[in-house]
Formats: structure tokens, C-alpha cells, sequence
């Protein structure tokens, strides 16, 4: 319970003349600010408040989260809400889905990748 004290809001500039979704930018600088300097244990945001925050819908917010759950860098708690989970504060270099690409000399300069939902994740590099 030491380290459940902890409230974390990364600073989130999402740029809305970008083609990349908004979900898409929640997640990423929400993992990058993760990855660099979260408590273990920190925790997020409600889905409704920073919605509010933001200026986006809470289905925005709740696919963020849906994703940097299914990368294992955060986990929810039942009364709690979403925590930084322990492992995501490991110093263990994320999943670098580009230098793979690069390193297999694939042509492409623009990937599509969708999820298991549907959900659009595009790479450029």
C-alpha cells in the first residue's frame, strides 16, 4: 500500500490537426512519461476527470487506458482505479516495433496495424 499515496498526471499536449488519433497520442505520452519517471504503484486519473481535463470523449481516455493495460504498464484496481503497475517501472528498454522493421530492411515507409478491436495504430518511420 506504500506507494497507492501517489497521484500521477503526466503533462498531455494532444495536437488535433494530427493525423495520428487522439487515443493513440493519450497512450503514447502517457508510456513515455510512464517508462521515464512514474512511481510504482502512482495512480491515474479517472477515465471521467481527465476526459474532462483533456477535452475528449471518456471512450478516448478508456481506449488509452484499455491499451497501456494490455502492454502491462498499468492495471486496475477495484476501488482504486488504474495504478502504474510494477513492472512498468522496471528499467527495461520498451518494444521497439521501428528498429525492428529498419533492422529487417522492410520497404515500408508508413505501416497500418490494427488491434484486436479494430483499432487503428500506425507506424511511421
Amino acid at each position: 500500500m506504500q506507494g497507492r499515496c501517489h497521484f500521477f498526471l503526466p503533462l498531455i499536449a494532444l495536437d488535433r490537426a494530427s493525423r495520428v488519433p487522439l487515443h493513440v497520442q493519450l497512450r503514447t505520452q502517457v508510456a513515455d512519461a510512464i517508462r521515464r519517471n512514474a512511481p510504482a504503484g502512482g495512480r491515474l486519473p479517472s477515465t471521467r476527470t481527465l476526459a474532462r481535463v483533456l477535452g475528449v470523449s471518456r471512450n478516448t481516455v478508456l481506449t488509452a487506458y484499455g491499451d497501456l493495460a494490455a502492454e502491462g504498464l498499468i492495471q486496475g484496481q477495484h476501488g482504486s482505479g488504474m495504478l502504474i503497475s510494477t513492472e512498468a517501472t522496471r528499467s527495461l528498454p520498451p518494444f521497439e516495433l521501428r528498429s525492428v522493421l529498419q533492422e529487417a530492411h522492410y520497404p515500408a515507409r508508413t505501416i497500418y496495424l490494427a488491434d484486436m478491436n479494430g483499432n487503428s495504430l500506425y507506424l511511421v518511420y
